[in-house]
């Protein structure tokens, strides 16, 4: 399958998943692997303390190149959503619709990801969520998120 706009890869038919997979570049290799291992890490400068996503180089408020993988704990709360109702992706075909939802993490960071286990009427704003993993291929584990048990 070709690659679409956002600089991400699509699986192979043969792998059984369809939808967008992550272009996995330098910066963020390292969370990936995280990621397959069911563990949700995020960059933590060294020199400030500040935690980001996107991986990135550098620390994006002291521009510190010192930091560290910090574990997460995969605690958050719904801040956003928009609901897909048109079709664009085709992976996405048995679940139009679908909602992309921004979370903002405990420690922080905010992340773009899809909440599972909740219709998308339930979603509202302070929503408490909790990571999960999907194991997309066997090399990719993608992080998303539930409500809190």
């Amino acid at each position: 399958m070709s690659e679409g706009p956002g600089d991400i890869g699509t699986a192979k038919v043969e792998s059984g998943y369809a939808k967008p997979l992550p272009k996995i570049g330098v910066y963020d290799k390292p969370f990936w692997e995280y990621a397959k291992r069911h563990e949700l890490r995020m960059q933590r400068c060294k020199q400030c303390g500040n935690v980001w996503f996107p991986p990135a180089p550098v620390c994006n408020d002291c521009l510190s190149q010192e930091y560290e993988w910090k574990l997460m704990s995969g605690r958050a709360r719904v801040v956003s959503w928009v609901i897909f109702h048109q079709l664009y992706i085709t992976g996405f075909k048995d679940e139009i619709p679908y909602a992309s939802v921004l979370v903002h993490l405990d420690e922080g960071p905010e992340m773009i990801t899809n909440i599972v286990g909740l219709p998308n009427e339930q979603l509202k704003v302070g929503l408490p969520v909790e990571v999960v993993f999907e194991d997309a291929t066997p090399e990719i584990s993608i992080p998303k998120f539930r409500p809190v048990r």
